[in-house]
């Protein structure tokens, strides 16, 4: 999607993308991980997710990169949080808690802008990107990740046909071709869960199912 798709859903406060609720997926898996309680997590396209809240109160320091400078500000005064700003290369960074987000682009991050991540979590990134973005998606995830990260990815899937993304459906046949090449990919979950998500049968999905995967860099 062009980034001004995703700076006008914010400006319009069009996020019905964001949920309110920590992800049950996050909770039951993240700890299959095996991470440290200290340890450095990604959370790409992170929006003003909760998640990244959960995640603190695992212990983790947590980065997030966000293209929408509301989507950013969204979080923090959401969680009553005054963050410390700062600029780092092309990303106006802001920071409180142990959570900082780096607001701009994901495909200019670099290596050293993850520096001392060994973990992502990905539940809006991939499902937000069209299919010829989500090759250079991975690619990049996959250059910019330091060898032996480990992700948790959680992913949507629906007969495409009967829906127009974003959110876009991507089943575990699609996971596998993007990371297989580059790193072993292991099915944690997939649930039927058309029924607790009756917008995406206003839409026209006749189903829907979350899947949930390990991938191991």
């Amino acid at each position: 999607m062009e980034k001004a798709f995703w700076i006008g859903k914010w400006e319009l406060q069009e996020t019905g993308f964001h949920q309110p609720e920590v992800n049950a997926a996050l909770r039951k898996f993240w700890s299959g991980l095996g991470l440290s309680p200290g340890a450095r997590v990604f959370v790409p396209l992170c929006g003003k997710s909760g998640d990244m809240i959960w995640l603190r109160e695992q212990g983790h320091e947590v980065t997030g990169v966000e293209l929408s400078p509301l989507g950013v500000e969204a979080f923090f005064a959401e969680n009553c949080l005054t963050p410390e700003k700062s600029k780092q290369g092309a990303f106006d960074v802001s920071e409180a808690d142990g959570i900082r987000i780096l607001c701009g682009d994901f495909f200019a991050l670099t290596a050293e802008s993850l520096a001392g991540v060994t973990a992502v979590y990905d539940r809006a990134a991939l499902i937000a990107l069209p299919p010829e973005l989500r090759e250079k998606y991975a690619a990049h995830m996959a250059k910019i990740l330091p060898p032996g990260a480990r992700m948790l990815v959680v992913t949507l899937e629906y007969p495409q046909e009967e829906m127009q993304g974003p959110p876009f459906s991507v089943p575990e046949a699609e996971v596998r071709r993007l990371y297989a090449a580059r790193a072993g990919v292991e099915v944690l979950m997939h649930e039927d869960v058309l029924e607790k998500n009756p917008r995406f049968s206003g839409r026209g999905a006749s189903a829907l199912h979350e899947n949930a995967f390990r991938v191991a860099l």
